[in-house]
């Protein structure tokens, strides 16, 4: 369970792996959506046929990738994945309750065109997340308060926006192209297929399809063809290509029996402080910038200054659980996972955690060590 971090661009380190050396390939780039105003996230490196191109070269035959986007811009990057060579094999959901929507208020630009003022006022009420929450999220410090009429105009747009609340992400999982048939490709290269049974959901249900025999399904087609033994494992079930964060807004999209028929889903928060700050413990308190603390989550700041408390500053930490599951879908025992946006080593956190060897790419000397911090910390609990 050996781990390196590769300090510098993607473009420059990639080349210098060598060929089919790795198993897996778990990332999670940036969206390309100018995220907080900031030029890393819109440098269309995401975009880039040629960084994929090297993620396949150094991947074995066989063996998949699971890169995060954004809703708005999954498919550009997708697009370029399956341009570099790689087959696009399904779209994996990650579904959140804690999204919050960057709309921009139309009734109020009208407003404030023609002159209404607006004052702030500490944040309260329905959907504004409170500090030192099971999930660590921050505090929205203030809201905005009208003062004065509304005009004619901007009472005909009153309840007008701009924007959807975000409430998932979407992740390509694509392939390196086979040698031969799967079972040749896997026999090879032990790469080729997904780890269904240790990613089974929950500990009950779920079925095998034995082969044509005796108890013989009546196949996809209800044709009796395409059929087999079907095998009640009771092992969990089949694992979606859909998660979720186990809030009590995406349970009540799923009700079922008990409720909640959800957890038939793979379900894991968002990132806690905790889980962020892991293994950083020497490391200094930085203030950074919320992006809750906006107008009306807009993303347009209502002061300058920072409000949350981070060692572990990375404005985009995925959580560790949500990792180790998509690391072990995709990585046979004993693989390797490689990220080449390493971050601050979610990945490698998780991959670690998972019993894999790891290889990250980062181009922040910041990252890496707030990403070694972390993935050492985690080597110490195995």
């Amino acid at each position: 369970m050996s781990h390196i971090i590769h300090t510098g661009s993607n473009l420059d380190v990639l080349p210098t792996l060598p060929d089919n050396s790795v198993d897996a390939i778990v990332t999670d780039p940036p969206y390309e959506l100018g995220f907080m105003g900031k030029s890393w996230d819109a440098s269309g490196i995401a975009y880039n046929v040629g960084l994929w191109r090297e993620c396949l070269r150094v991947l074995k035959p066989g063996g998949h990738i699971l890169a995060f986007s954004g809703s708005r811009t999954y498919h550009r990057m997708a697009c370029a994945i399956e341009d570099a060579g790689f087959e696009v094999r399904d779209q994996m959901m990650w579904v959140y309750g804690s999204g919050f929507p960057k709309s921009h208020n139309i009734s109020k630009a009208i407003n404030k065109a023609e002159g209404v003022e607006y004052k702030t006022k500490p944040a309260e009420g329905v959907g504004f997340m409170k500090a030192d929450g099971a999930n660590g999220y921050n505090t929205t410090i203030n809201q905005m308060v009208q003062v004065g009429e509304s005009s004619a105009a901007a009472k005909q747009w009153d309840g007008w926006g701009t924007a959807l609340k975000p409430s998932h992400e979407p992740i390509v999982l694509a392939r390196k192209p086979i040698e031969g048939t799967v079972a040749d490709n896997v026999l090879k290269w032990g790469t080729g297929g997904i780890n269904v049974d240790v990613c089974r959901v929950g500990v009950k249900g779920g079925t095998k399809n034995g082969g044509i025999g005796n108890g013989k399904s009546k196949g996809i087609y209800n044709d009796g063809l395409s059929g087999g033994t079907i095998t009640q494992i009771n092992k969990g079930r089949f694992p979606a290509n859909l998660m979720h964060d186990g809030s009590q807004e995406v349970l009540d999209l799923f009700p079922g029996e008990e409720g909640s028929s959800a957890a038939r889903f793979f379900y894991c928060p968002k990132a806690s402080k905790s889980d962020r700050d892991e293994g950083c413990e020497s490391f200094e308190t930085r203030k950074v910038h919320s992006n809750l603390n906006t107008k009306n989550g807009s993303g347009e700041r209502l002061d300058g200054e920072p409000t949350a408390e981070r060692k572990n500053f990375h404005p985009t930490v995925k959580p560790t659980e949500l990792m180790k599951y998509l690391c072990r879908l995709i990585t046979p025992p004993g693989g390797t996972v490689l990220d080449p946006f390493n971050g601050s080593g979610s990945t490698g956190k998780a991959a670690v955690l998972e019993g894999f060897d790891y290889i990250g790419i980062e181009l922040s000397p910041e990252y890496v060590a707030i990403a070694e911090a972390r993935i050492n910390a985690a080597k110490k609990t195995k």
